[in-house]
């Protein structure tokens, strides 16, 4: 076959179709970016942050939804569109950007900790509490951080009442101290934890990550997904029937989403129909990926059965 068989592919996409069974379902199942027109939205307003001047009370941003709606993978995108960079010529790395995973519990001294390792330098646990803070002060100002970045700070919520105050006193110092916009990222719970401190809840913007739903934005996505599986024939993704049975699967959840395309898409090579049709969502062989998806399925089969 030759590249010109692929019409349905997008162009720079076509000669994976051409390639074996096996190269194409590992393909398939490599991760990747795919840009949405919220992670869009979310990307440019953090572009619009990092180049905000220096002032007192630098505006924060808090980007929250339910979870698996693709928080992560956004930051990980503007993390690998703002890298590090090293200067030879002074032996100083810069890194406008910095993000840290949320520690288990909200301690201090593990948040620093953790924001040292994010750093590229973890600092000895037995330090003080100051020690670390103080070290972390410096290596932010001497790698020009201009953004840091807390993923899952839902998990401040997993510490005592205590323990929520002292990590939001972090939050306010961060911002304070650096005047730098802070930027967090988690579940709704997060908007609900930064509300216990209203001073600090002044401060934060709120980006909300909806579910999908049954409209133009997730036809698209489909469209967009039909246009770079490394399928032979053309997809029929862009239909009412398609779209409601991925809502049905999937309750509009973005990794389920993709997961649920990804096990169709590699099924449609086994069984050698090399497309995705309506009909494919609907075999007796499906295996769904996640367990919530299967859950979710069940609940549907037993609404119908009640009716």
């Amino acid at each position: 076959m030759v590249l010109s068989d692929y019409p349905h592919l997008l162009p720079a996409y076509r000669s994976h179709a051409a390639v074996d069974d096996a190269e194409r379902i590992a393909w398939i199942r490599a991760d990747r970016w795919l840009e949405t027109a919220r992670a869009r939205a979310a990307l440019a307003r953090l572009e619009d942050l990092l180049s905000y001047p220096a002032r007192d009370r630098m505006p924060c941003l808090l980007l929250y939804g339910d979870t698996r709606l693709g928080k992560t993978k956004i930051i990980r995108k503007f993390l690998r569109d703002h890298p590090a960079c090293f200067d030879q010529g002074t032996g100083i790395t810069s890194m406008p950007v910095v993000a840290m995973q949320m520690t288990a519990e909200p301690l201090e001294r593990d948040v620093y900790g953790e924001l040292l390792s994010a750093l590229g330098a973890p600092g000895p646990m037995t330090d003080s509490t100051y020690r670390l803070k103080e070290v972390c002060r410096r290596l932010l100002r001497s790698m020009s951080v201009r953004m840091p970045i807390i993923d899952e700070i839902h998990a401040m919520l997993a510490g005592s009442f205590r323990q929520q105050r002292i990590f939001l006193n972090v939050l306010r110092f961060l911002a304070n101290d650096l005047r730098v916009p802070l930027i967090c990222a988690g579940t709704n719970l997060a908007r609900q934890a930064l509300l216990t401190d209203p001073q600090l809840a002044e401060r934060f913007e709120a980006f909300h990550l909806d579910r999908w739903a049954d409209n133009s934005q997730l036809s698209q996505l489909l469209t967009s997904l039909g246009g770079i599986l490394p399928l032979r024939r053309p997809s029929d993704l862009a239909t009412t029937a398609v779209r409601r049975k991925v809502l049905d699967l999937t309750d509009g959840v973005t990794v389920r989403i993709f997961r649920l395309m990804e096990t169709v898409a590699v099924e449609a090579i086994r069984s050698g129909s090399e497309c995705i049709t309506v009909g494919s969502f609907d075999g007796d062989d499906l295996v769904l990926p996640l367990v919530t998806m299967t859950r979710h399925m069940e609940k549907g089969l037993q609404r119908r059965a009640s009716r």
